[in-house]
């Protein structure tokens, strides 16, 4: 079993809920992604793109990976699709076509709003370029703002989504005492040649690449806040030895099978995750 200190405030927070006999609030659908590229120093090995959340935002001051939650029409939008079709990715994350669809559309459209990454292409094999200009901007914040869907968005570019450029990883879902839950769904996918991420989500205070034994050694160190999804998600991914070999570790993860963090005080009062 591992352990994971919990900060003060949300250990204050889970001993309130149970001494008062809390209701779990139900937990929403969710989907993000860790972005991979090569080491930018030439070093054997791959970097991941990290942000830090928000003081207002939910989990403020947590380095985590861009996501967010299922959108209503991230299950209703019809496109173009490459790659595994929903009933595959049902089977990979455990859910019926519809709900895997919009995990699916739900983490490409995400990365795009939160990371101006789109994982997307002219067709089956190629991918979009450079995403960064001003009329690729305007069509990011329309999506952002509601002004425009993430189907009618890729229909008007003639663009198709690369579903085969996301990997399944693994699926957790937020502790029942925290207010605002998620059944969060990660999912990998490597940088697109010509794209870059960019810092335009306004749920950001700081943006980072790094490699994933780095942030851990960081985070050990007291240097900057994760919550143990992140943890051991940088873990896992830090076993490949680099990009090549995500692949092979994807396939063979369960991504379906949910993990719940539960929480322990100790004998001297401070309060810990369990796994």
């Amino acid at each position: 079993m591992t352990s994971f200190a919990a900060p003060e405030s949300i250990a204050a927070h889970a001993r309130r809920f149970y001494a008062e006999a809390g209701v779990p609030v139900p937990a929403r659908p969710a989907a993000t992604v860790l972005l991979l590229r090569p080491d930018a120093s030439g070093r054997d090995g791959f970097e991941v793109y990290m942000i830090r959340r928000a003081a207002s935002m939910t989990f403020g001051g947590m380095y985590a990976f861009p996501g967010g939650s299922v959108d209503p029409g991230d299950s209703e939008i019809r496109l173009d699709w490459s790659g595994s079709g929903p009933a595959d990715w049902g089977n990979r994350l455990g859910q019926p076509p519809g709900p895997a669809q919009a995990l699916v559309c739900a983490a490409a459209r995400e990365v795009f709003e939160e990371a101006g990454v789109l994982l997307a292409g002219p067709d089956h094999d190629k991918v979009v370029g450079d995403v960064s200009g001003d009329e690729w901007e305007r069509a990011r914040q329309a999506l952002v703002n509601r002004r425009t869907g993430f189907a009618d968005l890729l229909r008007d570019c003639r663009l198709t989504l690369r579903s085969d450029l996301l990997l399944p990883w693994s699926r957790w879902v937020t502790p029942e005492f925290e207010p605002r839950r998620f059944d969060t769904y990660f999912f990998v996918a490597l940088l697109p040649a010509g794209q870059r991420p960019r810092d335009v989500s306004g749920e950001a205070d700081h943006t980072m690449w790094i490699r994933p034994a780095e942030a851990l050694a960081r985070f050990e160190a007291g240097e900057i806040a994760m919550l143990p999804p992140t943890v051991i998600t940088l873990t896992e991914i830090a076993d490949c030895a680099d990009l090549a070999g995500v692949p092979a570790a994807a396939a063979v993860r369960d991504a379906g099978t949910p993990v719940m963090p539960r929480f322990a005080q100790a004998e001297d009062g401070s309060g810990h995750f369990l796994l």
